[in-house]
């Protein structure tokens, strides 16, 4: 099933962003995760692709077709532009379509020092119009409520957002936020500029006050004074953090689906426990 037909059935779609293991750990190590999240049943679940070269990319495609196959939970596998050209989207995207896996996510990807990044495709568009000639595919690609980090204002942000729906983007995935008003502002605009695709909000559970700081220096996300409060209370002790962190998440997505929106993208961070814990939080107002 192509991921933009799961919308418009009166429901909130609910899906799972998971990683492939470190270079250092096995891929079977995934089973542990997933074995938790088929409990939620999410409408589907994502694969990361790095630019750690090919061994981490082929576990992005075996990890996708454990999921459609063995899980029977629709799979997206990512795509990037700076780990992948035309030849490595070629392999791919037959290995993908051999395995019964219909969903791409077509990203630029973010540049990684260590690996020499591939020149074929420049920007996302590119890859989508390319994914799109190359067989039947659901793509999917990803918006920045609060502006990519590298355009100069909204608009040009939402303009280039267009040009990866007009060259065949049927779904969006937002980049994590923590103010609920970014999105909704972001949501006005998009639709004011005619882009009318499902858009999912990708919400990430706060656990740990280094790797959320870490991660809102490289996407550009603002951290509001509420959070800024729970960091300073809460960082310094993991438990109290977690707990604070995931009752967070939780208000926030109840915002945002009494908002009306697509759907939520819980970026899981391959830890099935909190997802289940979100998850089960939500279930009864997801079908409201």
């Amino acid at each position: 099933m192509k991921l933009h037909e799961l919308f418009g059935q009166g429901r909130t779609i609910f899906s799972c962003e998971v990683f492939p293991p470190k270079k250092t750990a096995p891929v079977d190590s995934i089973y542990q995760t997933l074995d938790g999240l088929k409990d939620i049943r999410p409408d589907f679940i994502s694969v990361t692709f790095g630019a750690g070269g090919s061994q981490v990319n082929q576990s992005t495609r075996e990890i996708a077709s454990l999921i459609e196959n063995q899980y029977h939970i629709p799979a997206m596998a990512h795509l990037t532009c700076v780990a992948a050209g035309k030849e490595d989207a070629d392999r791919l995207l037959a290995e993908l379509n051999e395995a019964g896996v219909e969903n791409i996510l077509a990203l630029r990807g973010d540049v990684n020092p260590d690996y020499p990044s591939k020149t074929d495709f420049k920007y996302a568009s590119e890859l989508i119009a390319y994914i799109q000639k190359r067989g039947d595919f659901g793509i999917s690609a990803a918006c920045y409520p609060e502006s990519h980090p590298e355009s100069p204002d909204p608009v040009s942000d939402i303009r280039h957002l267009k040009e990866k729906v007009d060259a065949g983007a049927q779904h969006l995935i937002s980049q994590l936020f923590f103010d609920n008003d970014d999105f909704f502002r972001f949501l006005e605009r998009a639709r004011i500029a005619g882009i009318d695709t499902p858009i999912e909000a990708g919400v990430m559970p706060v656990l740990s006050k280094n790797s959320i700081l870490r991660m809102v220096s490289t996407c550009g996300a603002s951290i509001p004074q509420k959070l800024t409060r729970i960091l300073a209370r809460y960082g310094d002790h993991p438990d109290a953090l977690r707990e604070a962190g995931i009752a967070y998440a939780i208000d926030q997505i109840a915002d945002l689906i009494a908002g009306g929106v697509d759907g939520i993208h819980l970026y899981t961070m391959n830890n099935p426990d909190v997802a289940k814990q979100i998850a089960g939080s939500i279930a009864s107002i997801r079908n409201i």
